[in-house]
């Protein structure tokens, strides 16, 4: 019902995006967001944004080089990186949920997941 694509290889200070397509229930959720986990560490909330609304939300780490948009007639959300960091490498997991939060514990719907590797 997520599934998410545009992961790859990226120098230092290049650009990847990213896609979600939502398919099924998920096309009725609120907040569609990014999440990304680095190689021994917790996952942790990058950006969300509103599916009615348009209200984004973003971590202060990624926040003036990454911008999330959505095309509602596709039903597809958008994560564009640009300036990467190596600090940026890390599997990234869509989400569709009905309320914005911080928690991971409390979000509904997960993509699979793609992989984005920064290197300096």
């Amino acid at each position: 019902q997520l599934q998410a694509s545009g992961g790859g290889s990226a120098q230092a200070g290049g650009s990847l995006r990213l896609s979600c397509a939502v398919s099924g229930d998920t096309r009725s959720t609120y907040a569609r967001g990014w999440w990304r986990q680095a190689p021994g560490k917790e996952r942790e909330f990058v950006a969300v944004i509103g599916s009615t609304d348009g209200r984004t939300y973003y971590a202060a780490s990624v926040k003036g080089r990454f911008t999330i948009s959505r095309d509602t007639a596709k039903n597809t959300e958008y994560l564009q990186m640009n300036s990467l960091k190596p600090e940026d490498t890390g599997i990234y997991y869509c989400t569709a949920n009905n309320f914005i939060t911080d928690n991971p514990a409390r979000i509904s719907s997960w993509g699979q997941g793609t992989l984005v590797t920064v290197s300096s």
